[in-house]
């Protein structure tokens, strides 16, 4: 019977992404190949911090990546052995209490609401005192 090369079934090498050692909280950048008009592929960078990490390191396995875009929050879910990934980069190493930070989306939207909060009464106040001044 003749042996298999997992290597040469994926354009990605198994091995490398395998010891990859990023868990959720960290920041990492993800580098994806994404097609232009003209054609070309280009390298694009999704930085942020990873929510998520599911079925560890099987074949289907993947991570959630969550970022703030102009003040939006995006999310992106990347397949761990996917071919459109060309690199992974853990910028930032940290420690968290649980595996899945998902609690960070309301989180976000709490701190928002605060800001705005303050910003609403801030423009109140300044009206109030030129209503004064006249």
């Amino acid at each position: 019977m003749t042996k298999i090369d997992k290597t040469k079934l994926s354009p990605v090498n198994i091995e490398d992404r395998k010891k990859l050692d990023f868990n959720s909280g960290d920041t990492v950048r993800v580098w994806s190949k994404v097609l232009d008009e003209k054609g070309k592929t280009r390298l694009q960078a999704f930085e942020g911090i990873v929510l998520a990490r599911k079925h560890g390191t099987e074949i289907g396995a993947t991570f959630t990546v969550r970022r703030v875009a102009s003040g939006v929050g995006v999310e992106r879910i990347f397949p761990l052995y996917s071919p459109v990934i060309d690199k992974i980069e853990i910028t930032k190493k940290s420690r968290a209490r649980k595996s899945k930070l998902y609690y960070v989306r309301t989180k976000a939207v709490r701190d928002v609401r605060r800001k705005l909060r303050s910003i609403t009464s801030m423009v109140d106040e300044e009206v109030e005192e030129t209503k004064k001044e006249e």
